[in-house]
């Protein structure tokens, strides 16, 4: 398993931008496919996006698509999550998790590691 630690939440207003960061302990980071997810109140948890072991390939549910990137940087172990044109909609708290499967999955109980999550509240 490997220990994940999200920062970069807060609030923001409609149309602005953050950026997520995901700091992972140990040395097998690069092992590891990860994940976005979120969870809004009284909502069930939801994948944002992932990203391969290399960062060669990314995934996202549509309604991101062309809104956020997620990138990794397997030197520093980190994943991180860019967030642009937000919308109200987009608040939630937000999870990174790792898996150790290949490819990118969009169920969450497919995940190993957790972290505790960060939360995003865009405001109108």
């Amino acid at each position: 398993q490997v220990q994940l630690v999200e920062s970069g939440g807060g609030l923001v207003q409609a149309g602005g931008s953050l950026r997520l960061s995901c700091a992972a302990s140990g040395r097998t980071f690069s092992s590891f496919t990860m994940g976005w997810f979120r969870q809004a109140p009284g909502k069930e948890r939801e994948f944002v996006g992932g990203i391969t072991r290399s960062g060669d390939k990314t995934y996202y549910t549509d309604s991101v698509k062309g809104r956020f990137t997620i990138s990794r940087d397997n030197a520093k172990n980190t994943v991180y999550l860019q967030m642009n044109s937000l919308k109200p909609e987009d608040t939630a708290v937000y999870y990174c998790a790792a898996d150790r499967g290949v490819v990118i999955t969009t169920r969450p109980y497919e995940y190993d590691s957790w972290g505790q999550g960060t939360p995003v509240t865009v405001s109108s």
